[in-house]
């Protein structure tokens, strides 16, 4: 079936106090066109900066999620953003009068009844999916954090937390459709340990929360007296603890809701891969550092994935961008170790080599006899000097400089290269150079199977000779 993407009818308008800040702000959701995802506009600021929701915006995970861009952030955003992956929206902009969201009842609950207000209308575009092709993991065995997402046909989202805590003990929690969002899983609130608000109340935190939006664990004997402090600071009559062992302050939705709160966060946090998925996620632990992580992964991967694009053709007629000679003004190597023979094409972001594999390579002497095949490690050299060409190409005299590779990630063989096989290398450039830091993702293909693909970093170094 297919589904389009969708934004809200007109604008709609949240208030109340950051978190963190305890400054009063307003958060504004606007209709957006298709394709344009979410974005913050800081409309308290010098020419209304714009703030992209993308993983490689996080700069901070350690009371809620941070993004920056070009030193302009937005924090607290991941109730926010479940609530318009709740209501199925795919584009807004949201303006915002301060540095952080309203953090309103410590949940989603009331940005949903907003976008509610506002309505929704279908675009044109088809909403993009991501599906899960093989198992993914995120883990901190330190933490004892883990998340795995598995190939499945729609999204579900299946929760377990453990604290060591003989208030909350086990909890799960679980989520088969994002239909079921709103009923199951909005309204649940943040919860928080008795420590953990005196340790923020010290550091000069939490100035925007109350007892109003968040769930008080008592994780440790307290006195009347400590009670009516606390009851004190936070404007409130007297309070007391819960028989299950929270404070009177709220209300608990149901049983699990700190299970379900963290399901909250991780929709809000995946939000920010930028495009819907397709599998099954089990987290234990989860947190926004390493929700925010996964989302940086699956991110890596659709833009491998949108990388590769069409399997590049080599037509052996038409002339090379660079000969063997042309080449060799270039890098600095040399047979036996110079494995590329020519460059068809380069622009700024990818280029497309070529190597010949035939039987007088001197490796095959030894690797094997009677069974000759290119060892993984040339597969990966003869990548990484197409890669440096492409590099090199972005100094005006690069006989003057040398690439030197930094990491080497993910990579995996497909199949055997073998004599009579002609390599067909496709690099593309993975964002900006930036301090001479370079990271590609780079393809060696046979015909029209990729029989080699991995990560490259490399550094750009002024030749000392």
């Amino acid at each position: 079936m297919i589904v389009k993407q969708k934004t809200i009818q007109k604008p709609v308008t949240v208030k109340g106090k950051g978190l963190h800040t305890g400054i009063d702000v307003e958060l504004t959701f606007n209709p957006a066109p298709e394709n344009h995802g979410f974005k913050f506009k800081r409309i308290d600021l010098e020419g209304q900066p714009i703030v992209s929701a993308v993983a490689e915006n996080v700069v901070d995970t350690s009371r809620g999620t941070t993004i920056e861009e070009k030193g302009v952030r937005v924090s607290t955003i991941e109730h926010v953003m479940a609530a318009l992956v709740g209501m199925g929206i795919d584009n807004v902009i949201i303006e915002i009068t301060g540095p952080e969201t309203p953090i309103a009842d410590g949940s989603s609950k009331y940005f949903i009844e907003a976008l509610k207000e506002a309505g929704s209308i279908e675009l044109e575009a088809e909403r993009r999916y991501y599906e899960i092709k093989e198992k993914i993991v995120y883990s901190d065995a330190q933490r004892g954090v883990e998340i795995v997402i598995y190939p499945d046909d729609h999204l579900s989202i299946d929760v377990m937390i453990d604290y060591n805590s003989k208030v909350l003990g086990h909890q799960y929690a679980l989520l088969n459709s994002m239909a079921d969002f709103e009923k199951e899983i909005s309204m649940c609130r943040t919860f928080v340990f008795l420590h953990e608000v005196e340790l923020l109340l010290k550091h000069n935190l939490i100035k925007g929360g109350d007892l109003n939006n968040a769930i008080v664990i008592m994780d440790r004997q307290v006195t009347q007296d400590e009670l009516d402090r606390l009851a004190e600071l936070f404007h409130k009559p007297k309070i007391h603890v819960k028989p299950e062992g929270i404070l009177n302050n709220l209300d608990i939705h149901f049983s699990n809701e700190p299970a379900r709160h963290k399901l909250l966060d991780l929709v809000g946090d995946l939000s920010l891969i930028g495009t819907s998925i397709k599998g099954r996620i089990v987290a234990t632990r989860p947190g926004h550092a390493a929700n925010t992580e996964m989302a940086k992964i699956l991110r890596q991967i659709i833009k491998r994935e949108t990388l590769r694009g069409d399997i590049p053709k080599y037509d052996p007629t038409k002339p090379p961008l660079y000969n063997i000679n042309q080449i060799m003004t270039i890098l600095p190597h040399r047979p036996p170790f110079l494995l590329i023979d020519k460059i068809m094409s380069m622009d700024e972001k990818t280029i497309i080599g070529i190597k010949n594999i035939t039987m007088n390579e001197p490796f095959f002497v030894g690797h094997f006899p009677n069974e000759p095949v290119m060892p993984g490690v040339l597969q990966i050299e003869a990548m990484a000097q197409v890669g440096g060409v492409l590099v090199l190409g972005t100094v005006p005299d690069p006989e003057n400089y040398l690439t030197y590779f930094l990491k080497v990630d993910k990579v995996k063989f497909k199949r055997k290269v073998i004599p009579g096989d002609t390599l067909i290398i496709k690099a593309d450039l993975i964002g900006e150079i930036r301090r001479g830091i370079a990271t590609m993702w780079i393809q060696a293909f046979c015909g029209d199977n990729v029989v080699c693909e991995g990560e490259m970093t490399a550094q750009i170094v002024k030749n000392k000779t």
